[in-house]
């Protein structure tokens, strides 16, 4: 069965704090299928390369000005 998983990072970002290792070790246990749902002040465009040769795919969405909704998937293989 498919896991989703779903992160707030805003306030870390709002407290200077760098979410980076917080997104890492959320989606170490994700296998093809599961999401990650990641909700960020702004769209995380450096975060899209890294997530992809993690073999994610993802979907983003502005949901409010500082809002923004990206639902990553994981692939097979």
């Amino acid at each position: 069965m498919a896991v989703t998983i779903e992160l707030d990072v805003r306030e870390d970002l709002r407290q200077k704090r760098e979410p980076f290792e917080k997104i890492m070790n959320a989606i170490k246990p994700l296998k093809p299928g599961d999401t990650f749902i990641l909700h960020a002040p702004f769209k995380p465009l450096p975060l899209f390369p890294i997530m992809k040769a993690k073999g994610f795919t993802y979907e983003a969405e502005q949901i409010e000005k500082k809002h923004w909704k990206v639902t990553f998937v994981k692939q097979g293989g």
